[in-house]
């Protein structure tokens, strides 16, 4: 056998191996990725019942056990009386009642040690395996260290609502989604490169330009929505497509400096996410066409109309939120749904740049 053809079989061999651990890898991330959006559901739940203050301390170790008798239960409503949202809302509450909000913020401080768990310990096996490619070590780590910030950046989120005020901030509330939803794109970019891709070129430059767009936008409008639940905005109009009677409704802008209002007035909040699910929804109509028209036929014509469908599911999703009065299961379908969006839109424009290529280094010798 020449040494041309020992060279093909490595390489061969080389390649079935590396196709064999990025498939491992994908379904490492894909878990991942399904923590993180269980995740951010819980989280969503603990917003909408109100329970995101009834955990007081933040105890990163100690913290992932329970209450396990009636006196260590004791403890914890103590604890949580000190507060404004008892004092102010909910003063009288038994101690069943506590418990029912108590277990949504443990259930989502648990899972939030858990995904740390689900990712460092397989990044640190596929790692020392040489399952990881050199290409992903670096934005890996990278994520594994966004994470741990993330569990700081939940604290000073809880921290805001135990002095003074009754719920968390919705500056806080949206920082911590918004990263959150990174790390998640993040996730789905890497396994979208590591999948096999269909090799269809690619629309002009404005096929791509439009993915990115509605990507980044789809992430704008998830940090506009994490404001309307930060400030219960979603109840100051439960009316479509009008508000208050008119398309434009009074009060937007009532508050000074006039750019205040975008973050603490809930009706000009409300607007302006009602205002970006439109812009969104317009934006991927446009996309869609413009991408039947030049990239007819290609996988990346058909993803566009994919998200296309997916956007305009989530806006009907949005106005039955609006409708039931933000029904708890109403409300996390739309926040799963947004997810779900957003994740589609990363994976469409990564699916433009093609997968990472293979890595052969082979040895040859005499």
């Amino acid at each position: 056998m020449s040494v041309a053809d020992v060279t093909a079989a490595q390489i061969m061999s080389h390649t079935r191996r590396r196709e064999s651990d990025r498939k491992v890898v994908r379904i490492w991330l894909g878990v991942v990725i399904f923590t993180l959006f269980c995740l951010v559901l819980v989280g969503g739940a603990t917003r909408l019942t109100d329970s995101g203050l009834s955990i007081t301390e933040w105890k990163p170790i100690h913290g992932v056990v329970p209450p396990l008798s009636a006196e260590e239960w004791q403890e914890e409503f103590d604890l949580y009386k000190r507060i404004p949202q008892y004092q102010q809302i909910n003063k009288g509450m038994t101690l069943g009642e506590f418990q029912s909000i108590f277990w949504w913020e443990w259930a989502h401080r648990f899972l939030a040690r858990a995904i740390g768990v689900v990712f460092a310990v397989p990044l640190l096996f596929f790692w020392l395996s040489g399952k990881i490619e050199p290409r992903i070590r670096r934005p890996l780590i990278g994520l594994l260290a966004l994470g741990g910030f993330q569990g700081f950046i939940g604290w000073w989120m809880v921290s805001s609502g135990l002095s003074k005020l009754t719920s968390v901030s919705q500056y806080r509330l949206a920082v911590h989604l918004t990263i959150a939803c990174l790390i998640f794109s993040a996730c789905v970019w890497i396994m979208r490169g590591l999948s096999p891709h269909s090799g269809h070129p690619a629309a002009a430059g404005r096929g791509k330009a439009g993915a990115v767009l509605l990507a980044v936008f789809c992430l704008v409008q998830i940090y506009l929505g994490a404001l309307v639940a930060g400030l219960d905005a979603g109840l100051s109009y439960n009316t479509w497509p009008l508000m208050d009677g008119a398309l434009v409704p009074s009060g937007l802008f009532v508050q000074q400096p006039w750019w205040i209002n975008l973050f603490e007035n809930p009706k000009t909040v409300q607007f302006v996410h009602r205002m970006g699910a439109y812009t969104l929804l317009l934006l991927a109509l446009w996309h869609m066409v413009a991408m039947l028209r030049d990239a007819a036929g290609t996988t990346h014509a058909r993803r566009s109309v994919v998200l296309f469908a997916l956007i305009c599911m989530q806006a009907g999703i949005g106005i039955l939120t609006l409708l039931s009065q933000v029904h708890l299961h109403t409300a996390l379908l739309h926040q799963g749904m947004a997810l779900i969006v957003l994740g589609f839109a990363v994976a469409h424009w990564r699916g433009f740049a093609g997968e990472y290529p293979q890595e052969v280094t082979v040895e040859v010798r005499n």
